[in-house]
C-alpha cells in the first residue's frame, strides 16, 4: 500500500470502533493529483444518502497540467462499498450516533484509489487529555528499559 495522505487528527479526536475500504468516483485530474500526493483529509467526513456514501470536505489539489479541466478541490465524491456494508454503517450510525471519519487515502497493490473510513465515537477534551497523559507514561517506560 502507498499511502497518499493519513488523517492523523482523527484517531486523537475519535475513538475508531471499525474501519471498512471503500472505492472512490475520481476524475482524471484528481487521480493525477493523488499520484503527486496533493491531498488533505483534515476537516472531512462521510455522509449516507439514501443507499450511497458520500466523502464531503476532502482537498484534492488542483492537477496544474489539467489546465480548464481540471476539477473543484473540495468537491463531494462518491464512495464505492458493498450495499450490505452500507445498510450495516446506517443501522450503526442512527442508532449509536456514530459517525464516518476517512482515516487515509491510498493505492492499493493494483494502482486502484481507496478511502479507509472508520466509524467513530468522539472523544470528550477530558477523554483527550487521558489518552495523552497514557502516551507520555508509555514513552517514559520504553525510555527507562532502552537505558537498563
Amino acid at each position: 500500500m502507498n499511502d497518499i495522505c493519513v488523517n492523523r487528527k482523527a484517531r486523537f479526536d475519535y475513538e475508531i470502533i471499525e474501519t471498512h475500504e471503500a472505492g472512490m468516483v475520481l476524475l482524471g485530474s484528481e487521480v493525477k493529483s493523488l499520484r503527486n500526493g496533493n491531498a488533505n483529509l483534515r476537516d472531512s467526513y462521510a455522509i449516507v444518502k439514501g443507499e450511497e456514501v458520500f466523502l464531503i470536505n476532502a482537498h484534492i489539489a488542483k492537477y496544474p497540467p489539467a489546465n480548464i479541466f481540471n476539477h473543484d478541490p473540495t468537491r463531494t465524491r462518491k464512495l464505492l462499498l458493498k450495499k450490505l456494508e452500507i445498510r450495516r454503517l446506517t443501522g450503526k450510525i442512527k442508532e449509536k450516533g456514530l459517525t464516518l471519519i476517512p482515516l487515509k487515502i491510498y493505492f492499493n497493490k493494483d494502482g486502484v484509489a481507496k478511502t479507509e473510513i472508520g466509524l467513530a465515537k468522539g472523544r470528550r477534551k477530558y477523554e483527550k487529555k487521558e489518552e495523552i497523559k497514557k502516551r507520555d507514561i508509555e514513552r517514559e517506560i520504553r525510555s527507562e528499559k532502552s537505558r537498563l
